[in-house]
């Protein structure tokens, strides 16, 4: 195979001979949450845990660190029950976290086997003008078939993603995405070290129900809101031991923004794509919103145990498919008629009489390949979330290195909600309290009002 020229010559810095054969291509499509990779060589550092993802083996060749991505199509299972027909990199979407060590030099093969031209941007690194991945502005376009090879050096420590600048719309509407950790060379004043390090991306589809591929001219009114192309109860939980300080990456290339709140703990934002944050500017919180584009890394210890809710606080992005733009029928039973509708409209859907739950709770039909609007089973019931969703999991007797899930929290005696037994005082109106008081039962007044009826939801 000749290799193309382009990516090697554009900057002085690289080395002009061609290089050798690609490494061997490694692929996974498993959706489990792999352990994080220990380096076999090279520079020491303390791994990530990609969320229902993986990270890249390389191999050494003179002091340079390879990698191979290959672009491709992918078959990802969102959840039990349903799978999407997306592209990714190696087998899966995203595709796999790529760990260096600052002051690596790092060289990457790109196969491209998708039915169009690709590239790759390094989302936020610091690289030759020829390596940024823009095509038709700092390279060619990669081909079908063909291999390019892009090389630099990872000059400062941070998390970034990578994704194409080709036909971008379609191609991350795909799934076309991943992230980059660059590990500090040596102690950093601004970088802590971790007991637990996880990372994962926020990504979101447009997949109608029934059906498996994403439309991808979707602007806002996507129904699928994901954490690394997975969906709440396919995430996995992120399990740590009492007393871990612990840092969670969030990467956002959704369409829009994402306020991320843990449960049980505060953190402190110590970190963005721009890199570490001055210590000054760090307090404590508990939600922290993430802008398209952008990554923050939060940083906590994790001295609460039980099972805490880690999820998007925009609560339509924590649930799936069937939760979005159905015709609301509170107070209406139409379970006599749904069995009909659903023969000639196979995808039609309605929110139950009482409420979204109740949808659950009536065993609604739902077309095939498609998930449940809210779904999960915890210790005591239906969880009634999905989408960005998941829990983290603080067991004291979890050991160092440990991964695995310990199962649901068993709560210690008196401390957990119960139901009342005795006697409930009956609430009486206060008719001395102002105007603002509640009315008298019996009598009504006429008001005018003005009801707007809205569009579809968008300005996700």
């Amino acid at each position: 195979m000749a290799w193309p020229a382009e990516p090697w010559l554009l900057h002085p810095s690289v080395p002009s001979r061609l290089p050798p054969c690609p490494p061997e291509l490694v692929s996974k499509d498993n959706p489990d949450t792999a352990s994080p990779l220990t380096p076999p060589n090279g520079r020491p550092y303390n791994p990530v845990v990609t969320l229902n993802g993986w990270t890249l083996p390389w191999r050494m060749n003179d002091g340079v660190k390879e990698f191979h991505l290959v672009a491709e199509p992918v078959v990802r299972e969102i959840a039990p029950g349903m799978k999407a027909h997306l592209w990714g990199y190696n087998g899966q979407s995203p595709g796999p976290t790529i760990e260096v060590v600052e002051g690596d030099r790092v060289r990457i093969f790109v196969t491209n086997r998708l039915p169009e031209h690709t590239t790759i941007h390094w989302h936020g690194q610091r690289l030759p003008s020829g390596m940024d991945g823009v095509g038709g502005l700092n390279q060619k376009q990669i081909p079908v078939g063909k291999t390019f090879v892009y090389e630099f050096v990872a000059r400062r420590p941070g998390t970034f993603m990578y994704h194409p600048h080709a036909d971008e719309m379609t191609q991350m509407a795909m799934g076309m995405m991943g992230f980059w950790v660059t590990h500090p060379k040596d102690r950093h004043p601004l970088i802590e070290p971790v007991d637990r390090d996880f990372c994962f991306l926020l990504n979101a589809y447009d997949i109608d129900p029934g059906s498996y591929t994403p439309k991808v001219n979707t602007m806002l009114d996507f129904n699928l809101w994901t954490w690394n192309s997975r969906s709440f109860p396919g995430i996995d939980s992120l399990n740590v031991r009492k007393g871990d300080k612990v840092r969670i990456r969030i990467g956002n290339l959704t369409m829009t923004n994402h306020p991320m709140h843990l449960h049980g703990h505060e953190f402190v934002v110590s970190g963005t794509d721009g890199g570490p944050t001055p210590i000054g500017s760090r307090w404590p919180e508990v939600t922290t919103d993430v802008a398209v584009g952008q990554m923050r890394q939060i940083d906590f210890l994790a001295d609460e145990e039980g099972d805490w809710a880690f999820h998007c606080h925009k609560s339509h992005h924590t649930m799936n498919a069937m939760g979005h733009d159905v015709p609301t029928m509170i107070g209406v039973d139409h379970r006599g008629v749904v069995k009909q509708i659903t023969d000639l409209i196979p995808d039609y859907m309605v929110m139950g009489e009482r409420g979204m739950a109740d949808m659950g709770e009536m065993e609604m039909p739902i077309p095939d390949n498609t998930l449940p609007m809210m779904t999960g089973q915890g210790p005591y019931g239906a969880v009634e979330m999905g989408g960005m969703f998941s829990m983290l999991k603080v067991r004291r007797d979890q050991k160092p290195g440990d991964y695995r899930d310990p199962g649901w929290y068993k709560q210690p005696k008196g401390t957990q909600s119960y139901e009342w037994t005795g006697p409930v005082a009956v609430a009486t109106r206060n008719l001395d309290a102002g105007q603002g008081s509640m009315r008298p039962a019996g009598k009504t007044q006429t008001q005018e009002v003005v009801i707007r009826k809205p569009g579809s939801h968008g300005q996700h």
